[in-house]
């Protein structure tokens, strides 16, 4: 049961979604940021909307382990392999990755299933002529699910809290502070 989730993530790629702007796409296997290096403020553009949280490779490491703590983090994980299947050309690989997205998350023996309305009437012969918005309605439904119930939880969670204080201290360090308090005590007096 693990074992293909787990599977499924190491090739599950997290980039941002098919037609938007984004400054880099390149990541580990493990869907983390490929460079150590942050966008400043990165939390204010997660709080802004759920789409700029998913664009970002951090804010996508921060929403999963989030989600992983409510058990959830299967309709982040569905999004995103819906993202990575709508960029698939080659034929057999649509073909393959439709049936690991189905095995995955819609099939009524799936090891992560999701939750979505209508996922009895996508059977498994459906995943012969596979095209790259076969499971766009699904993946809105899942979308929505998480924008209306999830990302306002997370928002409001201590994982977001305490990575929000921590780049905020980075911002504005404690000893610049006192280094500008003091300058000010020296030429007010």
């Amino acid at each position: 049961m693990w074992a293909r989730v787990s599977l499924f993530t190491q090739f599950c790629v997290v980039s941002p979604p098919v037609g938007r702007p984004h400054e880099t796409d390149i990541h580990s296997s493990d869907g983390s940021p490929s460079s150590s290096h942050q966008n400043p403020k990165s939390t204010a553009k997660w709080a802004a909307s759920l789409e700029n949280l998913l664009e970002d490779p951090e804010g996508v490491k921060r929403f999963r382990e989030f989600l992983k703590k409510e058990f959830s983090e299967e309709n982040v994980l569905f999004w995103l392999a819906c993202e990575d299947f709508k960029k698939t050309q080659d034929k057999k690989q649509m073909q393959e990755k439709a049936k690991e997205i189905y095995m995955t998350f819609l099939s009524s023996k799936a090891s992560s299933q999701v939750n979505v309305e209508g996922q009895s009437r996508l059977n498994e012969k459906i995943l012969e002529e596979p095209h790259p918005l076969m499971f766009q309605k699904l993946q809105d439904q899942i979308f929505n699910l998480m924008k209306y119930d999830s990302y306002s939880r997370f928002l409001k969670s201590d994982l977001f809290l305490k990575h929000k204080r921590t780049e905020e201290e980075e911002e504005d360090p404690p000893d610049a502070q006192t280094a500008a308090k003091r300058a000010s005590r020296i030429y007010n007096t």
